[in-house]
């Protein structure tokens, strides 16, 4: 199948990474399906890849905290996809988390529960079809849970843990399943942050580094940018005596 016959399928089609995602493929010939809860806003980001890249952009409403409509979604899709990259996230306030529940449980919820449990059913279809790429964009803020974001943290180690299992269940069927783990990415969740040059992607430049792995197959996990690679490494390796005297 030749690449200007593919389809993408993008969740998250409001946010900055997603936008530049589904531009870098549409750009590369796909077809691209962008899905959002915030239909007006994506809209727009809908008629800027279409216009900018001439490829066929359709847009479809999709709430990744409405667990029980995602088997209904699946079956209204006009194709079965050749790949999916999710890019849905919330950052939320750790602070604000600590003490309100529900504002945790959304943070967790939208982050972990809604796009695991939408890409194990279409894992499942995938596998029935006996080929597919799955790309979950997690986080380096789950490599090791911090007392600035833990809550965060925690929904995307739970997110990256599922990838995991997911690619290692998987993999002899020829499903592709890729874990993209974002450092800081200057975003509108980001606004406002001080952010390390070094260790700052710009949109695009996550959205480059998917259409890349998606076509390339080269990893299973993706660091954007790779210095996060090292940088995660060292972390981890830090003794929790030490560790949790740091305030990270």
């Amino acid at each position: 199948m030749s690449t200007a016959q593919q389809t993408l399928l993008l969740i998250g089609a409001t946010s900055d990474i997603g936008h530049a995602t589904a531009q870098a493929f549409a750009g590369a010939g796909w077809n691209v399906l962008l899905t959002a809860r915030n239909t007006e806003t994506a809209q727009r980001n809908r008629d800027d890849i279409a216009a900018r890249s001439g490829s066929e952009v359709s847009l479809l409403h999709l709430d990744i905290l409405d667990t029980s409509g995602f088997a209904t979604f699946l079956d209204g899709l006009p194709v079965l996809p050749d790949a999916v990259v999710c890019v849905v996230g919330e950052l939320g306030d750790q602070q604000q988390a600590q003490g309100d529940i529900d504002h945790a449980s959304k943070v967790i919820r939208t982050n972990f529960e809604g796009p695991a449990l939408l890409l194990g059913m279409i894992a499942e279809r995938f596998a029935q079809r006996g080929s597919g790429t799955i790309v979950g964009v997690s986080s380096v803020a789950g490599d090791r849970g911090r007392g600035s974001n833990y809550v965060y943290g925690a929904a995307k180690a739970g997110f990256s843990a599922f990838l995991s299992g997911l690619r290692n269940r998987l993999s002899p069927g020829g499903i592709n399943v890729i874990t993209v783990k974002p450092g800081f990415v200057r975003t509108r969740m980001t606004e406002g942050m001080k952010l390390p040059p070094l260790l700052t992607a710009e949109p695009g430049e996550v959205g480059a580094a998917i259409l890349g792995a998606v076509q390339g197959r080269k990893r299973d996990v993706l660091y954007v940018r790779k210095l996060w690679r090292p940088v995660m490494m060292a972390v981890r390796a830090i003794p929790e005596p030490i560790f949790k005297k740091m305030r990270l």
